[in-house]
């Protein structure tokens, strides 16, 4: 007489962990470098910096940075804006969000700094919506 052999609609799972390339610091154009290291020195919490090259055409880099209350986004964006211009000559085409300070975006053509209060970076959630995209390795010293 024939086994019969239990089947399953599921089948079992294995955790297959796949390490995501990663782009680094040193690659990113000056104008990226300087804009996080800006960030930074205004005391923006939780930075990313993801690489959009491989799957979009409208950017090739998003940071992504927090703020503890709508001085300091400000304040971020600020700096950001003063140095990038000072330093480099460079003036993004666009600000949006200044006045509520609640998620400030700035765009510079091939980069946009994305500059949110807790409760807004919660709620719309980039990191995941742009998932697919390379993680920056930010240097330890930021």
């Amino acid at each position: 007489m024939e086994e019969l052999q239990e089947k399953s609609l599921h089948p079992p799972q294995s955790a297959i962990v796949v390490a995501a390339p990663k782009t680094q610091f040193t690659e990113l154009d000056p104008e990226v470098q300087l804009a996080i290291r800006f960030a930074a020195d205004k005391k923006a919490t939780d930075m990313v910096a993801l690489d959009l090259r491989q799957i979009a055409s409208f950017a090739e880099y998003f940071i992504i940075a927090s703020g503890a209350n709508q001085r300091q986004v400000q304040a971020i964006s600020d700096e950001i804006e003063e140095q990038l211009k000072k330093q480099l000559a460079s003036r993004p085409v666009r600000i949006e969000g200044y006045s509520s300070a609640e998620w400030v975006l700035m765009d510079y053509g091939d980069f946009i700094v994305h500059i949110f209060n807790k409760d807004a970076r919660e709620f719309y959630d980039l990191e995941r919506l742009w998932r697919d995209a390379n993680r920056v390795e930010l240097p330890k010293d930021l």
